[in-house]
């Protein structure tokens, strides 16, 4: 009786079980069969939660009412309402379009023609903030301990923040001063630079983070997450020391469904933290944020003279127009063009300098002249007194 009633409440029963003992299998629900048409996908799980927000927000937006009960009308109202009513920004309003198609589409299967006719709304193109030498030097004085550290990767190699904050030591490449990004945006791995300037600091960070992994084996603890199915492959994997994150979090916690003492990565909200006190302690003006240090790792390779294709690479951009963002500090565009005024200013001082140089030469001119005249005086004085 137990055992049915378990099943009757997971949905795990098959229907010949069912049948047989006269239990009807409950019907999944309409989100948790999104979430498993995502996971199915290998979405991530920051796609997953955000989807499914949408899609909640969505069914209540019409007074809770099932998604095959609404059409055209409905998705065009509700999207109409988030850039109206929510003032929310393009990039939003298509992300909860995205949602919505995913959930008419694998989801439901439902074949409906107007969704491709929804408007989607256009992008602006916006410039990126990027701080200048001095400014990243002020604000990596401004910060301490391991965020200080951490936002030297960011701006050192380019790295994303949660790139950075799910780093392992077995992604350090001390002797080809190299990092393997692994499974970075889009679930795409690749190769960045590791500064040398920041490989001492690196290694005794990480003989502090090694102490305090040993610390937790003693422990009984010592356990990290796996990606995938790796925990079943290689079962004692996660308590290996290149596994071990290199930026992990202060607690553990026991993982409820295996009873492990696990210790998560830093959340990448101490990182934000320290970046915005550091930027108030700088005194900076620009609104300098973690993605402020990859776009200014872009921007000041562009101006040593690196090619774009070389930094669409280290950047991990699928397409090189997303890099051509950064081409704004070549010697081409706005920042190339002199404005007329600082040339008025230029030929004022030209002009200046030429009236000056005109005068001493009429001086010198004059001068002469006068010693001349004098000389030629003298001389006519002279043969006059001979007559």
């Amino acid at each position: 009786m137990r055992t049915a009633r378990l099943e009757s409440l997971t949905g795990a029963a098959d229907g010949a079980g069912c049948a047989g003992e006269g239990v009807v299998p409950r019907r999944p629900r309409l989100l948790e069969t999104v979430r498993d048409a995502m996971r199915v996908r290998h979405y991530s799980r920051r796609t997953e939660r955000a989807y499914l927000g949408w899609m909640r927000r969505y069914i209540l937006f019409p007074g809770k009412r099932h998604p095959r009960e609404m059409a055209a009308a409905e998705v065009s109202d509700f999207l109409s309402s988030l850039a109206v009513d929510g003032g929310v920004s393009a990039s939003t309003q298509n992300q909860a379009l995205a949602a919505l198609l995913f959930l008419y589409g694998p989801v439901l299967g439902v074949d409906l023609p107007w969704l491709d006719d929804l408007v989607r709304a256009a992008r602006p193109a916006r410039l990126p903030v990027v701080l200048s030498r001095v400014e990243i030097r002020e604000l990596l004085l401004a910060l301490r301990g391991t965020p200080r550290l951490a936002v030297i990767l960011l701006y050192g190699s380019g790295l994303r923040l949660l790139e950075c904050a799910r780093l392992r030591v077995k992604d350090l490449d001390f002797a080809a001063n190299q990092i393997v990004v692994r499974s970075g945006k889009g679930d795409r791995d690749r190769v960045t630079l590791l500064p040398r300037a920041v490989a001492p600091i690196l290694e005794r960070h990480l003989r502090q983070v090694r102490a305090m992994h040993e610390a937790d084996l003693r422990a009984g603890a010592g356990w990290v997450e796996l990606p995938h199915a790796l925990g079943r492959k290689y079962p004692n994997a996660g308590r290996e020391w290149p596994w071990q994150w290199v930026f992990p979090a202060t607690r553990s916690y026991r993982h409820p469904e295996t009873g492990q003492r696990r210790r998560h990565h830093l959340h990448e909200t101490v990182i934000q933290r320290a970046v915005r006190q550091a930027v108030r302690d700088a005194g900076l003006t620009k609104p300098a944020t973690c993605h402020t240090f990859r776009h200014s790792f872009a921007t000041h390779l562009l101006e040593d003279g690196y090619d774009i294709r070389t930094v669409q690479e280290l950047l991990g951009h699928q397409d090189v127009r997303t890099t051509m963002i950064y081409t704004h500090v070549l010697n081409r565009g706005p920042a190339a063009v002199r404005p007329p005024l600082d040339g008025l200013a230029s030929v004022d001082a030209r002009a200046s300098a030429g009236q000056k140089e005109s005068g001493a030469l009429v001086a010198r001119y004059q001068a002469a002249h006068r010693c001349i005249t004098r000389k030629e005086a003298g001389w006519w004085v002279q043969d006059k007194r001979r007559k």
